[in-house]
């Protein structure tokens, strides 16, 4: 393991989305991530093309044996941090809350990933990422004028809750390495994508911003802030906000200077756009990206996930990297005296049950028993 977090131990007791994803940026960053799995899978010829399983270690343990939960309480004896995603009261049941976590280990920090939160009336209820930035303003923010649109799992899952995670849990570890007390981190998506909306309050409060889509300078309000679909059906994005790169945008659309002084000219917007538009059309996204990609116009190609590795600004900082026979995106951010490394495959579900046992503590014998007692499992 390579990184910043080299030498710090993480537990991520598997789910789905986001916290998988909170785990493996913590183990791009170098931290030992131990995934515990609820049964083992069956080894392929080929890795799982998973990249939130990359740079982890799995153990499957089956919670339902008993004393199966004494194997993962024995992990986090020496642990720094452990994550779950259970919906409230979930990880109690199994045994494996904070206070029973806590007691053996006090300085270990508890990270609890929900959708809604630990506490409020809807604590209890299913929901998903559409759900939670519905109910704090974000997703009324997004879309078209006619329809909010769900802006994929980015704002609520990713954003709002496995980055939230994330930096709450390292800011708890901080504490606990100068305290020697862990805590317990409360990670809502609610919370979270509300957290991250906050310049758009302060826009709303200062009189700048509409509570309409499509209305406001950054939401593709504006003619100089959206995208225009050029000669070959493909997109350039356009965001030249301050005059000097709208000057820019005009020149290299080949208009003459005067649009310059009607930016801000929200009665012309309308115009100004169908203009845009009409230039746009006539060249194609190759030729559009060549005219602006020496300018300060803020101007750029619309790429598919596909095409988004071989840009050569992504070729150049290798942005994505390749691992399991698939590109990826690479570990960020980037630091300067402790590099991180390239990360290693995806796993198997129990592909390192012994192994971790056996760093554990455990002896050959007793892993064998725990084996043979259905407590723990090994891909096979």
């Amino acid at each position: 393991m390579s990184g910043p977090l080299s030498g710090i131990k993480v537990i991520e007791l598997a789910g789905i989305g986001p916290g998988p994803l909170a785990g493996q940026l913590l183990a791009d960053l170098g931290a030992d991530v131990i995934s515990v799995d609820r049964k083992a899978e069956a080894i392929g010829m080929a890795r799982p093309k998973d990249a939130n399983r990359r740079g982890k270690r799995s153990i499957a343990v089956n919670l339902k044996a008993d004393g199966a939960r004494d194997v993962i309480l024995k992990l986090c004896e020496t642990a720094d941090i452990l994550i779950e995603g259970f919906r409230p009261g979930v990880a109690e049941r199994l045994g494996l809350g904070p206070d029973a976590v806590h007691t053996l280990n006090p300085a270990l920090v508890y990270g609890r990933l929900t959708g809604w939160g630990q506490t409020g009336p809807l604590a209890d209820r299913a929901g998903h990422d559409i759900n939670y930035i519905s109910i704090t303003g974000a997703l009324a923010a997004i879309g078209e004028a006619g329809r909010p649109v769900p802006p994929l799992n980015l704002v609520g899952d990713y954003a709002g809750g496995s980055l939230m995670l994330v930096y709450g849990v390292m800011a708890a570890l901080v504490s606990a390495k100068t305290t020697g007390k862990g805590q317990v981190v409360d990670t809502a998506m609610t919370d979270g994508s509300a957290a991250i909306m906050s310049l758009i309050h302060s826009l709303r409060a200062s009189g700048i911003w509409q509570d309409k889509r499509e209305a406001n300078i950054i939401d593709g309000g504006t003619p100089f802030y959206r995208c225009y679909e050029t000669a070959d059906g493909e997109f350039m994005a356009v965001g030249a906000i301050e005059p000097q790169f709208f000057a820019e945008l005009i020149k290299g659309l080949s208009l003459d200077e005067s649009w310059c002084a009607r930016q801000y000219d929200a009665a012309g917007w309308p115009g100004m756009k169908s203009e845009f538009e009409r230039v746009f059309a006539s060249r194609t996204r190759e030729d559009w990206t060549r005219i602006f990609e020496p300018t300060d116009a803020c101007v750029s190609p619309v790429l598919t996930m596909a095409e988004a590795p071989a840009h050569p600004h992504n070729a150049a900082r290798q942005t994505f990297v390749e691992i399991d026979g698939f590109p990826q995106p690479a570990p960020a951010p980037r630091f300067s005296e402790t590099e991180t490394g390239q990360p290693s495959s995806a796993f198997f579900q129990g592909e390192h049950t012994r192994e971790i046992l056996e760093s554990a503590g455990y002896t050959s014998d007793d892993i064998n028993a725990l084996i043979s007692d259905g407590k723990v499992q090994i891909a096979q």
